[in-house]
């Protein structure tokens, strides 16, 4: 873990986010979610506050998704735990050697990632999964200050359309690229951009992991892993071999 205060830093950011209500929307909506509870988390409390980021303060590859689900990163209060678009990117991260363990089921179960950070540029979570511009663009200040301080980022994986969207936003991408599984943008560098050291980087598409994609085949584990290896090779880590699925 790097001594150069980004641990501090972030927890910072973390506290900040956790705190925010800046989006009356989204905080009515964590909040009765909360408090109302799925009938399988009865007996659980749950976060119901904006959801920090959370990973390696070193981390050579960012994973960006949506926001927090409802009922997975709303109640665990740790970026997709505890729902099944949680397992299915666990186990991925696991399997391409960036997690210690393929579950991730709540925020104390020993989960550590190493070379990986995951976020989303919205921190709350959404009514149907969905944010708006307005919202999108209120976080935004999270999502930057969050970014500015992984400095060693090289790949950023982009977990669907609006995380994609949202992160070539930030980093000023012009033209804005189409969104695609697989896809691959060249960012080169900017010493006045405040990500990854204004480095060059790399933004790679991935389907998200949602259960409409995961269920129906649009993405399927060879996909997921594929596009985990290729981020690891463009950020200079060495290939991982794990158990078969």
């Amino acid at each position: 873990m790097p001594d150069d205060g980004r641990p501090s830093a972030l927890a910072a950011v973390a506290e900040g986010v956790a705190g925010c209500r800046r989006c009356p929307r989204l905080v009515a909506w964590r909040e009765e979610v909360a408090a109302t509870k799925r009938a399988a988390f009865a007996d659980q409390a749950y976060w119901g506050r904006g959801v920090p980021g959370f990973g390696d303060p070193a981390a050579r590859v960012l994973v960006v998704g949506l926001a927090p689900a409802a009922h997975g990163a709303n109640r665990t209060g740790r970026m997709f735990t505890g729902d099944r678009s949680g397992e299915w990117l666990y186990r991925a991260l696991w399997r391409a050697g960036f997690a210690n363990q393929p579950h991730s089921t709540s925020a104390d179960d020993g989960l550590t990632l190493t070379g990986a950070w995951i976020t989303a540029p919205v921190k709350c979570a959404p009514p149907g999964n969905k944010p708006t511009p307005a919202e999108r663009d209120a976080c935004a200040r999270w999502f930057g200050e969050e970014l500015a301080l992984l400095a060693d980022v090289e790949v950023v994986l982009a977990l669907g359309k609006f995380g994609f969207d949202a992160l070539c936003a930030h980093l000023g991408v012009r033209p804005r690229p189409a969104f695609g599984h697989g896809v691959e943008v060249a960012v080169p560098p900017d010493p006045s951009r405040a990500v990854a050291g204004g480095g060059p980087l790399t933004v790679l598409g991935c389907y998200h992991v949602s259960q409409q994609n995961t269920f129906t085949g649009k993405l399927t584990e060879p996909m997921l892993d594929a596009v985990l290896a290729r981020a690891r090779a463009l950020a200079g880590l060495p290939p991982v071999e794990r158990p078969a699925r």
